[in-house]
């Protein structure tokens, strides 16, 4: 047998279901044989995998043994004279497997191999190539030095930048999301380390390959997706932690002594540097547009009544009393800001129609306040139209410049939807159009043909060579490739083309519900079918979470009341600190259903089920309530289930 694959799935049902069908289509005519690990996912892998791959050595664990171990147990079994490591959130090129094999034929010193890999947006991801994380190697990456000069052959090394991502290559370390080894190779270097049981486990290997006398290669004749780009990882605390502390279980393995010693303090040194790293720039993202808008509209105010004092009231000294600008104008910044918040300027995408109706609503709110103040408080409402003038105009600024920069496009009109492009045609281009249409999250679908002379009966603006000119013409978000109709090679050459970060692009698997995209297995795919007014919409958790607030305070005004006809007291000022402190929600999905696949919430003290509360209901019945919840949510159905669940307001935990 030619070839043995190995993938280790873990909860990632839908980019496995796309990965597999790019490997059987890659590998139609090699003599191969198919692994797939399931580590105890709870998403319906197992039976998919069974459903549609029959074909498929099906391993289902008890139990998450890790990404070793979980490899290790397909390899004992594998026959080809090859093994390929594969992550489930990849796609293979058609031609991939061949390629490699050929190679791999051609060079029998090569003990393993990699290839070139692209993220969901067709950029090139560095860690296709790595150099072996000696100290001095590790410090340069740890401290942004690699970052700075990645193409300097001193502090590039961790990703080699300075070799040609174009060019085959020698290299140290190859990427486990796509791992070629020579079966002979295996059975002199051993299996997966299982110390390691998520992440260094590659590089381990990488290691070991070179010891016992083979050569790694970098392959890039061939191309893969691979969604989960270092990009998208670097940030998570969590990531910080384990990843370096696998770096602490290879030097202790690798080097010596004095050299693991060395490297153990720099591995501490980084955890803490990046973990601060990363919650310091958690934090800017979060308020880097609420602090510059305050500043700017703060200063703004500031010459503004410079000049309404010089000019208008046409006095040298200052005319307004120093609390103006101390305490008046912050507090009418204060409330433009929270207006453009509950309006929905910071959400992404920037649109400039919530800011519009921001500013405007926090205005009317300040001119009530002013209304009811004494005379003494009530400095001049004409400052403060000229000050909503200048915020509108001060953010708008702001937003088109970094827009610009970006090379993106602003969206004006209140609540544009996506534009998407569907390349394929036939049933299948149908099929999904016909399911955005029923999303109502879209507006315009286009069509491109996949031959240059479309079929008669559907319109089309343009074909498959024309892309790059529609996106550009018709102001395309997303693009759509109809993955039983358009090879991989070709949504590969279009995404790496056109390499834009304003637009998404996504495949659809042939006959799924699920069209799969973005550039992390974190940011799930996209069920076009349930996205009516999901959830997990900025606009929505945002008003979720008010409600949830609103409603405790309520509670807080009235609590004596409320002590007389809810039991569990104790539990009601437990759920009402937990809902304060935004550990809970006061409403939340049915527990003890399969809720994996639903967008994340906070856990509920009531639930949809709380509404029928008297009824026995099966977990079919269950199941769909928190689909209905989590579709269309509306702040009347929280208010419905909690007037419902009154009385169980203080309910412990399930």
């Amino acid at each position: 047998m030619d070839l043995s694959i190995v993938i280790v799935n873990y909860n990632v049902r839908y980019f496995l279901e796309q990965c597999l069908q790019s490997v059987f289509r890659s590998g139609q005519y090699l003599d191969m044989e198919v692994f797939v690990v399931d580590n105890n996912s709870v998403d319906g892998s197992v039976d998919m995998v069974a459903t549609k791959f029959p074909q498929v050595k099906l391993i289902a664990n008890k139990e998450n043994v890790g990404f070793s171990r979980a490899n290790n147990q397909a390899i004992a079994l594998a026959t080809g004279r090859y093994i390929l490591l594969l992550n489930p959130d990849t796609v293979l090129e058609d031609d991939t497997l061949p390629k490699v094999i050929s190679f791999m034929d051609s060079h029998p010193d090569a003990g393993g191999l990699g290839v070139k890999m692209l993220d969901g947006r067709g950029k090139f991801l560095p860690e296709s190539k790595r150099g072996l994380p000696t100290p001095s190697v590790a410090f340069y990456k740890i401290f942004g030095l690699s970052a700075l000069f990645p193409k300097s052959r001193v502090f590039g090394k961790y990703h080699m930048g300075y070799l040609d991502n174009e060019s085959i290559h020698q290299v140290d370390v190859l990427s486990g999301a796509f791992m070629l080894i020579r079966k002979e190779t295996l059975d002199a270097t051993g299996f997966l380390d299982e110390s390691f049981f998520m992440y260094g486990e590659d590089i381990d290997l990488s290691y070991r390959i070179t010891q016992a006398g083979y050569k790694n290669y970098y392959y890039p004749d061939t191309r893969i997706i691979h969604y989960k780009g270092e990009s998208t990882k670097k940030s998570s605390i969590n990531y910080v932690f384990v990843f370096y502390r696998a770096m602490v279980i290879f030097a202790r393995k690798h080097f010596s002594h004095n050299n693991a010693r060395l490297f153990s303090v720099l591995i501490n040194l980084a955890i803490y540097f990046r973990a601060s790293l990363a919650i310091m720039v958690r934090f800017i993202k979060r308020l880097f547009w609420p602090l510059l808008d305050a500043a700017l509209i703060y200063a703004g105010f500031y010459y503004i009544k410079d000049y309404w004092e010089h000019q208008v009231f046409m006095v040298e000294t200052t005319y307004y009393p120093p609390v103006f600008m101390t305490v008046v104008v912050p507090v009418y910044v204060l409330l433009w800001l929270f207006a453009v918040f509950i309006s929905g300027g910071y959400d992404k995408p920037i649109k400039l129609f919530r800011i519009f109706r921001g500013i405007i609503i926090g205005t009317l709110t300040i001119l009530v306040i002013y209304a009811l103040l004494p005379s003494e408080w009530r400095f001049s409402r004409a400052l403060i139209l000229l000050g909503s003038v200048w915020s509108i105009s001060s953010m708008v600024i702001t937003r088109t410049l970094d827009r610009l920069f970006r090379n993106k496009r602003l969206r004006v009109e209140e609540d544009s939807n996506k534009r998407v492009l569907i390349v394929g045609e036939g049933e299948e281009a149908s099929r999904i159009a016909n399911m955005l249409k029923q999303s109502g999250s879209i507006s315009f679908i286009g069509l491109a043909s996949t031959s240059q002379h479309p079929p008669i009966g559907m319109e089309f603006l343009g074909s498959i060579s024309q892309v790059n000119e529609i996106v550009e013409i018709y102001h395309i978000d997303e693009v759509i490739f109809c993955a039983g109709e358009v090879s991989s090679e070709t949504i590969i050459d279009h995404m790496s083309a056109l390499n834009r970060q304003d637009v998404n692009f996504k495949i659809a698997p042939p006959e799924s519900m699920y069209i799969i995209g973005s550039n992390s297995i974190d940011t799930f795919g996209d069920l076009f079918t349930i996205s009516i007014n999901a959830i997990n919409r900025p606009v929505n958790k945002r008003h979720k979470r008010l409600l949830d607030i609103g409603i405790t305070l309520l509670l807080v005004i009235s609590l004596p009341a409320h002590l007389l006809f809810i039991s569990h007291r104790k539990g009601l000022l437990r759920n009402m600190l937990s809902v304060l402190w935004g550990q809970k929600s006061w409403v939340g999905y049915i527990p003890d259903t399969n809720i994996e696949k639903l967008p994340k919430i906070k856990k509920g003290v009531l639930n949809p089920g709380d509404v029928l509360k008297r009824k026995t209901l099966g977990k079919d019945t269950l199941s769909n309530l928190n689909n209905l919840y989590a579709k269309d949510y509306k702040m009347e159905n929280d208010l419905h289930i909690i007037w419902k669940g009154y009385s169980s307001l203080g309910r412990r935990d399930h």
